[in-house]
């Protein structure tokens, strides 16, 4: 008994001893490195503040809780003119703060997020720097296939594809197809690039070639730069951009009314005249001007709301009613360009609900934009045409492969 007892004793005591050598040894703990998405030098010791930019919230109004004042915000403004000025600064995106906190905060980094792989890096350490950057990105080109069941970007959607494909091809056919009004059976199919930041999908790069089945006829476009940046051409180099765009909203609205001669008024309760065409969408949705042209009246009036009227040539104006608010610059003898934002979607005057009602003119009578056949823009200078054809051919066979 007393053998046993002594054998735990002996083992008790070797275990402090063991515990005691155990605790005099150094500790190796793994440390993780701290998430550095933008590979900014020394940030370990850094606090990070993620924020998002209000609208109508200024650099002032973000920086000034930091600490900084209004000297060196000025200071920042003037570095960043020639390189990112603030002004491009959009609500909704995002911005990193990065600064060093002792008894007071210091700022010595801020990152504006323009996209998944664009930001622009202010370095404050020591003189201000101000510097475009990008993530490393691989690109992947992808074909989307398939056949119109309810609308474009949700048949995508429905494949498994990003909407904004969808979106995207809309705005190249923008001249030639009301994709509001493609039908069941028509068919699509779309080449572009697929972006990978990081191993990962992240955003849909350019539209590479398209070709879109409507009421039976094939409709393509083809990406060709070398005349012109960001250009697209039918199979037989014509210009893919007519005098008028087919709507003044891009595709993200739906028509709740028809241009017609005897139409039920929604608000008067009588049958009248609609001589315009309505496009329903979000309230404050851009509307654009669907051609080159010059203001000729903007401002408020009773039924019409605010509104914006463009005389486009001796031959075409079009008018857009409704909205919550004209865009800045929209006076009385402004040039406007095709595309170019000129009001916001509204339903100021008589109006049941957020929508713009355009209106279209030719030789002072209003007609049916959608019966008026629209003239397309140049073609493709001939020197282009062989290397056209060459790309356009390689451009096809990616799009069937």
């Amino acid at each position: 008994m007393q053998k046993k007892v002594l054998s735990i004793l002996l083992l008790i005591i070797l275990a402090v001893i063991i515990s005691s050598c155990k605790k005099n040894e150094p500790v190796v703990t793994k440390v993780e490195p701290k998430p550095n998405p933008f590979n900014l030098a020394a940030i370990d010791d850094l606090i990070e503040v993620r924020d998002t930019i209000q609208a109508d919230e200024t650099v002032s109004d973000i920086l000034a809780p930091h600490g900084v004042s209004p000297k060196m915000i000025h200071e920042i403004e003037l570095k960043a003119l020639k390189v990112f000025p603030l002004s491009k600064f959009r609500a909704g995106k995002e911005l990193y703060i990065y600064a060093k906190w002792d008894s007071v905060e210091t700022l010595k980094y801020m990152v504006y997020v323009v996209n998944e792989i664009d930001h622009v890096i202010f370095d404050l350490r020591d003189s201000i720097k101000v510097t475009e950057e990008k993530k490393p990105f691989t690109v992947k080109e992808v074909v989307a296939r398939g056949e119109i069941k309810e609308n474009l970007s949700k048949d995508l959607i429905a494949l498994g594809f990003d909407e904004n494909i969808g979106y995207n091809t809309a705005d190249v056919f923008e001249s030639q197809i009301d994709f509001a009004a493609l039908q069941p059976q028509d068919k699509f199919e779309i080449l572009y690039e697929q972006i990978f930041v990081e191993g990962k999908p992240s955003m849909i790069g350019k539209i590479l070639a398209a070709k879109i089945n409507h009421r039976k006829k094939d409709h393509f476009a083809f990406l060709y730069e070398k005349e012109k940046a960001n250009s697209y051409y039918d199979e037989n180099g014509g210009g893919m951009l007519g005098m008028f765009l087919t709507a003044p909203i891009k595709f993200r609205y739906r028509i709740s009314s028809k241009y017609s001669k005897n139409r039920y008024h929604p608000v008067l309760h009588r049958t009248k005249a609609h001589l315009g065409t309505d496009f329903a969408a979000a309230h404050g949705t851009p509307i654009q001007s669907t051609a080159h042209g010059v203001v000729v009246e903007a401002g408020y009036s009773g039924g019409n709301g605010n509104y914006v009227k463009i005389k486009h040539s001796a031959t075409y104006t079009t008018q857009y009613l409704h909205m919550s608010r004209i865009a800045k610059g929209m006076r009385r003898g402004a040039k406007v360009s095709q595309g170019q934002v000129i009001g916001f979607v509204g339903s100021t005057g008589l109006a049941t609900g957020p929508h713009v009602c355009y209106r279209f003119w030719k030789n002072g009578k209003q007609v049916d934009p959608f019966r008026e056949k629209n003239q397309a823009t140049q073609a493709l200078s001939k020197k282009y045409k062989t290397d056209f054809n060459v790309v356009r051919d390689s451009l096809l066979k990616r799009l069937n492969s």
